[in-house]
């Protein structure tokens, strides 16, 4: 018989691409999302990949009631955590927002989860808990914290929680993945990233750039003690990454307990070098300013890949060259979104 997954927040960026890995990899898949940052016709995109309709929900997680029937309704076996705020700056300027959504909406899914006993879990975490690391590359025995913004720090705390739960309830098990910097689309152009209003991320705001509905791309910052001056970050394709998730399911179901685990290509990219990237996929100079450091945002920061690989046999496969390229081809074939 197939499993049937739970993936909240599953019409947004990462969570489309992981709904259609998992199709791919034969389970059954339940979405739960309030389309905050995301639209519904995303569904109709993950129907014409992978020949199926997953069933949806339009609940949000803080409705604990709602949250209790999805449950009720469906036989689930498994819970991948997508739904969270997730824009480091935002989370500076509206803290209670995002500690509301990311940890009282949280909660909520854990006691539904130990409710109709569903035990097994997989969150997704951030390389924001590691703070401003010491030294790089970041393996998962490095100190966490102190965060630098709410949204790392957020994490963090979903973290604590879910260790004291596994604690508290050894039938447990949780796999918490800290992704580094996810980028690209999937390669059928079909689902990508469609942020609200102005980009938070780098890729993003870079295709918008490319494509004309933006006139540069500010750089934040180019006094850091990296190879340009600019930030140095991890970047990975979502497809990578949503792959990541199908080992990491997978391993929860043979396991108990909690385990941390990077996703990351263990390779740092500096903003510019990604800027030159995506200038190649789409053949056109992106314009570019140097304005001032961001709050909150760290110098360098690449993990260490030892223990996905050992861990969960998972390592990833795109480089950035084919990153950007599927971020074009999104961006060019949606130059408005997804929406139809």
């Amino acid at each position: 018989m197939k499993k049937t997954i739970l993936v909240t927040g599953g019409t947004g960026y990462i969570g489309s691409h992981t709904v259609v890995e998992l199709i791919e990899a034969g389970y059954e898949v339940v979405i739960v999302d309030n389309l905050y940052n995301s639209s519904k016709a995303v569904l109709k995109r993950i129907e014409k990949i992978t020949g199926v309709l997953p069933k949806f929900y339009e609940v949000d997680i803080l409705d604990g009631p709602a949250l209790n029937q999805v449950f009720e309704e469906n036989h689930l076996d498994a819970v991948i955590h997508f739904a969270g705020y997730k824009a480091v700056g935002e989370s500076v300027s509206k803290p209670l927002t995002y500690y509301q959504n990311n940890i009282a909406g949280s909660l909520n899914l854990y006691e539904t989860m130990l409710k109709h006993q569903v035990y097994n879990l997989v969150f997704s975490s951030s390389a924001t808990v590691y703070g401003d690391p010491a030294s790089v590359p970041i393996c998962e025995d490095f100190p966490l914290g102190p965060t630098t913004n709410p949204y790392g720090t957020s994490k963090l705390y979903n973290e604590q929680i879910l260790r004291d739960v596994c604690k508290a309830y050894p039938e447990f098990s949780v796999v918490l993945l800290r992704y580094f910097n996810p980028i690209g689309a999937h390669q059928s152009g079909l689902i990508g990233e469609v942020p609200n209003g102005i980009p938070n991320n780098l890729l993003p705001y870079i295709a918008q750039v490319a494509i004309g509905k933006r006139e540069y791309l500010s750089v934040f910052g180019n006094d850091y003690d990296t190879v340009d001056g600019t930030g140095v970050r991890d970047y990975i394709h979502v497809v990578d990454l949503a792959l990541g998730h199908i080992k990491a399911i997978e391993y929860a179901f043979d396991h108990h307990g909690v385990e941390a685990v990077n996703l990351g290509t263990g390779h740092g990219y500096s903003v510019l070098q990604v800027k030159d990237a995506f200038a190649k996929a789409c053949g056109k100079e992106v314009a570019f300013k140097l304005v001032d450091r961001r709050p909150g945002d760290i110098a360098e920061c690449y993990a260490d890949t030892t223990k996905a690989k050992e861990v969960l046999g998972w390592s990833a496969q795109y480089d950035i060259d084919t990153m950007c390229q599927d971020s074009w081809r999104f961006q060019s074939m949606n130059p408005d979104g997804i929406n139809d």
